[in-house]
């Protein structure tokens, strides 16, 4: 693929990307407000921005096995804790943006985790076994992930673990 038409793509694809988590947040809070139609379009057309920038992850090559997308996924995670978010707190930090660093915390922290399931089931995948448990709990306020039993309250940020979204 010539390198304009891979960047052209590239962006198509964060675009689309972005443009389906904002949908997504969208819908939440038009639920919220009572209007469960509009959320429900909401959700609809992020799953056709989900379809777009997964077409464009194809063509890009940015998709491959499961062994090969854990790596990818600890590869991203282990960016983002040890580069992307210390870089960005000290940007909040010199700027003095308290609810950015504590966004960054939250994520930083949550990250961690992550790349270390991911880790694990790359092993386990490695040897053509599957990971076994039974839920995934997240924290809806930090992203704090916990496999099969939820905390009392999120190690993170405090949040009581009986309101952890269960997977």
């Amino acid at each position: 693929m010539r390198e304009m038409t891979r960047k052209s793509l590239h962006d198509a694809f964060a675009g689309e990307s972005m443009a389906h988590m904002k949908y997504l947040i969208f819908s939440e809070i038009a639920e919220k407000e009572g209007f469960p139609n509009i959320a429900r379009l909401f959700r609809a057309i992020a799953y056709a921005e989900f379809v777009h920038a997964r077409n464009h992850a194809r063509e890009l090559g940015l998709i491959g096995n499961t062994v090969e997308n854990l790596k990818t996924g600890i590869d991203g995670e282990t960016f983002e804790v040890e580069e992307m978010y210390p870089a960005y707190n000290a940007i909040a930090t010199l700027q003095e943006e308290k609810g950015a660093k504590r966004a960054i915390n939250f994520a930083l922290e949550a990250e961690k985790i992550h790349a270390e399931l991911y880790e694990e089931a790359r092993k386990l995948a490695q040897e053509k076994r599957d990971m076994e448990f039974d839920n995934v709990y997240i924290c809806p306020v930090c992203g704090y992930t916990e496999v099969d039993d939820v905390p009392d309250k999120c190690p993170i940020c405090g949040y009581p673990g009986e309101k952890f979204v269960k997977f």
